[in-house]
């Protein structure tokens, strides 16, 4: 019997006028690329090993062949390199190795791939040359559809044919655009989200982000929030929410509402088990409604770069191997790891050469500085193993729940999507903002009932308008008080100042013969507890506790801040040029004196 075991190589070659920087995110997004290149989806099977690491088995249909292999994880160092490889247990090849090299030529850069392949017999050698021409014909025309899009003169990467839309399902779809556009949540956008939906690749859909539109299309972050919302509401769009997991952060739990989310997740891919936090890992993720466009089950590509971009290299080590790569990483807070389960090794690499990533049998390490625009890898452990050095910045396209649940559209419109009774989430940090109107009682004894209350359900507009213009959300009433929660602190200052200033234009407008309004404020940010109270999503902790506190010590025009946000750095330019005073005082509930700042609005 003949074997046939000579690997088979072709190498193709493309310069670029665009940066390699420009050229690898387009490139190294092989599911995209393989979606446009019109390749088949596949299944993926994760298999734990005994020593905590996974392998994984692919299988699709190719032609008439019904292909099993197992899927080797790419090596990469990102905006230089990547090498794919899969072993076949039928069919006619044994192995195939996609590696793709970019380098600088000079203001643009020199693109090389290289496609190996490994015949099983003799049909496997007869289809390789086949194999190669259609390669050498689909990646020169997606290598020119790369640059033409870098240059502008391409909306989308790469040429993609969308299934076909019949006139029934575009009526309906064109109803939805109109019912979002006549609510304050369209922002105009809505005929640009449906032809996204209808026109982009899977790859596009399968996670609509709103931060990620809002950065395509360049509109402000809340109105793609707000549109997405509202979409699901009118039926172009469902909302589902993900348990990302802190190692790949891909969504490996999910729910169809809050009260539905489960505790924690397992990751296959990763073989760990994990929690949730609003702050760090779930997800409001959107998806196309099936009515719209349904998408199908599987993977174009399970291992890619772009699939995981916060991941800046990762490399298979054999026992006792020694790697030294080019690498030209930013400086920057950075996570050394293994692709296994294990110990991990945080690096906040400032100056010189990046720190050598050494594996142990039982740790990872930072080792001395390597050379400089060097990655230096060391596996000194007796098993093979996949070093990964990871930027700790979190998904920056995440719509995180703390964030979303503290925006008023949210509020408004899923006002039912509430954690179970007796459920409790974590929350990494909140600004909560609690307001107080000083004298009601005097108002009402005043002016009467009818013009006080009238007076007061303004204030509450007032209040409700700004705070939602400031990406920010009413919790609940308290009397004449306020409860408003923001993701972000200096949103919430901004806001405070913004209700001062609004109150102060409102009494000097006001008739003589009407007491002046006059509002107490309070703000405070921390950790705190997600919970369902009197069937709307509330907070409940001791930040809670404190941002009421500082509110009662707010005198009337005056917005009382903690020293946690007062000394925030993103909360400096609000301040500057203010009235700000140190103070403190004995608060209810706490032993010893409180300092705390008072901001004259």
């Amino acid at each position: 019997m003949i074997g046939f075991v000579t690997q088979l190589s072709r190498t193709w070659e493309w310069t670029f006028a665009a940066p390699a920087s420009a050229i690898w995110p387009l490139l190294a997004d092989t599911a995209r690329f393989n979606e446009a290149a019109q390749l088949p989806k596949h299944a993926i099977t994760e298999i734990p090993q005994p020593d905590g690491a996974v392998q994984y088995f692919g299988a699709a249909k190719m032609g008439p062949f019904h292909l099993k292999w197992r899927e080797q994880p790419v090596n990469w160092v990102t905006g230089q390199w990547f090498e794919h490889s899969r072993y076949f247990q039928n069919g006619p090849l044994k192995s195939l190795t996609a590696d793709l090299r970019l380098a600088p030529e000079g203001n643009g850069c020199r693109v090389q791939y290289t496609l190996s392949l490994e015949p099983a017999n003799l049909l496997g050698r007869l289809i390789s040359g086949r194999m190669f021409a259609s390669t050498e014909k689909t990646f020169s025309r997606m290598a020119q559809e790369a640059a033409d899009f870098v240059a502008g003169e391409r909306a989308q990467p790469f040429t993609y044919q969308a299934p076909p839309v019949d006139d029934a399902r575009r009526a309906r779809i064109d109803a939805m655009v109109a019912a979002i556009e006549a609510t304050p949540n369209g922002h105009g956008l809505a005929r640009q989200l449906a032809e996204h939906l209808l026109t982009a690749q899977e790859v596009d859909l399968w996670r609509v982000r709103p931060l990620a539109l809002a950065k395509q299309w360049n509109v402000p972050p809340r109105h793609a929030i707000e549109l997405c919302l509202q979409a699901v509401r009118s039926g172009l769009l469902e909302l589902r929410w993900d348990l990302l997991c802190p190692r790949c952060r891909v969504a490996k739990g999910w729910s169809g509402g809050l009260d539905r989310l489960p505790q924690g997740a397992h990751c296959g891919s990763c073989n760990i088990d994990y929690e949730r936090d609003f702050s760090r890992n779930v997800e409001a993720s959107f998806h196309p409604a099936p009515a719209v466009r349904a998408l199908e089950s599987g993977e174009y590509c399970l291992w890619g770069p772009m699939s995981v971009p916060h991941v800046k290299a990762q490399v298979l080590l054999q026992p006792g191997e020694t790697r030294e790569l080019a690498a030209a990483l930013p400086f920057g807070p950075y996570r050394f790891r293994t692709l296994e389960p294990g110990p991990e090794a945080d690096v906040d690499w400032q100056a010189g050469g990046l720190p050598v990533l050494i594996i142990g049998e039982d740790a990872v390490s930072a080792g001395p500085p390597a050379g400089p625009h060097l990655l230096r890898l060391v596996n000194r452990s007796s098993r093979p193993r996949i070093a990964l050095v990871e930027d700790r910045a979190w998904v920056a396209d995440a719509l995180t729940a703390d964030r979303v649940t503290a925006l008023q559209a949210f509020r408004d419109l899923f006002s039912d999507d509430v954690l179970r009774p007796g459920d409790e989430v974590a929350v990494g940090r909140i600004a909560l903002l609690f307001s107080d109107l000083k004298g009601s009682t005097a108002l009402y004894q005043a002016i009467g009932d009818a013009r006080a209350y009238h007076l007061v359900r303004n204030h509450f507009a007032v209040l409700a308008e700004v705070i939602r213009d400031h990406d920010g959300a009413i919790v609940k009433t308290i009397g004449d008080a306020v409860m408003a929660a923001f993701a972000a602190p200096a949103q919430a200052v901004a806001a405070a100042l913004d209700i001062q200033a609004r109150i102060a234009a409102f009494n000097r407008e006001s008739a003589p013969d009407r007491p002046p309004l006059a509002i107490k404020l309070g703000i405070h940010a921390g950790p705190t507890i997600a919970v369902t109270l009197n069937d709307r999503l509330d907070y409940f902790g001791s930040t809670v506790n404190m941002a009421a506190r500082l509110q009662g010590e707010s005198r009337a025009g005056e917005i009382v801040l903690s020293p946690e946000i007062a000394q925030d750095s993103a909360i400096r330019p609000l301040l500057a040029g203010r009235d700000l005073r140190p103070d403190q005082a004995a608060l209810k509930g706490y032993d010893q004196s409180v300092t705390f700042f008072r901001l004259l609005a």
